[in-house]
């Protein structure tokens, strides 16, 4: 009986704990082509808009990374798409790295939106106050 009481008071402690949890903010820089890193972005922002639906994230993708956000060669399409319609979850490209690619806006994943600068994106979102992920290997 007792370890069952104090098992008790330890999840309502925990859920207690969780619920007076503050927001945040977070910006998750992704440049890699490495379809691993992609997947692996994925799983870390999937995980935390779901666990933190109060706060905010955001994916800048750019440079080699390019193929994350492309319709016809991202190997995480699905969850991407599917992630881009949750309230607390955004999606950015860079517009530079399209341009220097060449490749137009209608290539994109629907539901990833663009920056003109990733660079630029992430430094204003962190002299905001929001929180940093590099995502590599």
């Amino acid at each position: 009986m007792k370890k069952s009481v104090l098992f008790l008071f330890g999840l309502i402690l925990s859920m207690a704990v969780y619920a007076q949890t503050p927001p945040v903010k977070i910006v998750f820089d992704v440049t890699s082509g490495e379809e691993g890193v992609h997947q692996s972005a994925m799983r870390h922002i999937s995980v935390m808009a779901n666990q933190y639906p109060d706060s905010e994230f955001e994916m800048v993708v750019y440079s080699s990374a390019l193929d994350m956000v492309l319709k016809d060669k991202s190997s995480v399409s699905k969850e991407l798409e599917e992630l881009a319609k949750k309230e607390n979850v955004t999606f950015k490209v860079c517009q530079m790295s399209l341009d220097r690619y060449k490749l137009p806006t209608s290539s994109l994943i629907p539901g990833v939106g663009t920056v003109p600068d990733g660079i630029l994106e992430i430094i204003k979102k962190q002299q905001e106050g929001w929180g940093y992920i590099k995502e590599s290997k």
